[in-house]
């Protein structure tokens, strides 16, 4: 689909481009186009090329191969890529010098892989997060949120035509994701996958913490519970010390003879009946 056209109102050429494989001039349908100055031929695909073009799909940085007969150009939907920001991944499928290839169906899908995460996600036709765009492109919604190179793998069949074919990131292929944090403005805020990250290197610290304080923990309880069974001993310790005191004090009261309670001491019953027999013998 044609998405720059500029013509000089009859006068000079018009420069049709189209994304991204094309951008061709052609001549104006009178004689003035010979009369033209040189520099004329020259000025007008520049400027076309100079404000870019606007309103178009994907971004030029994408890795394009041929194989069996069919081309394949992968990248991102939208570049440069940013982490933590909506993406997707960008396919454009055609014969090899002919037209798009449009009846992949659901036969073809895309794996994306960092490091050792991976993840399957299917084709729908489309150019960014929301480009209907041309046909033959199509995109798998994405959002990246680690910065760095990625590996996008087509697998299926097209057309009978079994595809396995593997397109990684790079300063020569397609953008690698950048930080979010270079566009941020006016203040700069952590990414998730920095938070992330900065969690993941404070949960050791806290783990080792959580240990620390459980075991001082674990230590107080125990040293309670031997407060405790010290307590207890003194309390029983106590408790018998006491008996036995009074068993000692009953045994040396039953020794000299002491009355039991309310009773007359023996010495005076004693003095008594002295008394008594003295009298009766005065008698």
């Amino acid at each position: 689909m044609d998405i720059l056209r500029i013509a000089e109102q009859g006068r000079g050429p018009v420069v049709t481009a189209r994304y991204p494989h094309s951008l061709r001039i052609q001549p104006a349908y009178h004689s003035a186009m010979r009369t033209r100055s040189p520099w004329t031929l020259t000025a007008v695909p520049a400027v076309a090329l100079l404000i870019g073009f606007p309103g178009a799909g994907p971004a030029q940085a994408h890795e394009g191969r041929v194989v069996g007969g069919l081309r394949y150009v992968v990248g991102w939907g939208i570049e440069p890529a940013y982490t933590g920001l909506s993406n997707a991944v960008h396919v454009s499928v055609s014969e090899a010098g002919g037209p798009a290839v449009t009846d992949i169906g659901d036969s073809l899908r895309v794996e994306v892989s960092k490091g050792d995460h991976k993840v399957t996600l299917s084709l729908v036709p489309g150019a960014g997060t929301a480009d209907p765009g041309a046909p033959g492109e199509y995109r798998a919604l994405l959002t990246p949120t680690r910065l760095g190179a990625y590996t996008v793998r087509l697998f299926g069949t097209i057309r009978g035509q079994a595809v396995d074919q593997s397109f990684t990131s790079s300063a020569t292929t397609f953008d690698e994701v950048r930080d979010a944090t270079s566009v941020q403005f006016p203040a700069v805020d952590p990414s998730p996958g920095q938070l992330a990250t900065r969690i993941e290197r404070e949960l050791p610290r806290l783990d080792a913490r959580t240990d620390a304080v459980e075991a001082r923990v674990a230590t107080a309880a125990h040293q309670a519970d031997q407060a405790r069974a010290l307590a207890l001993a003194a309390i029983v310790a106590g408790v018998l010390g006491l008996v036995a005191a009074l068993t000692h004090i009953g045994r040396r009261r039953g020794r000299r003879g002491l009355p039991a309670a309310g009773g007359a001491p023996p010495a005076e019953r004693t003095g008594s009946d002295e008394g008594a027999t003295a009298l009766r013998q005065r008698r």
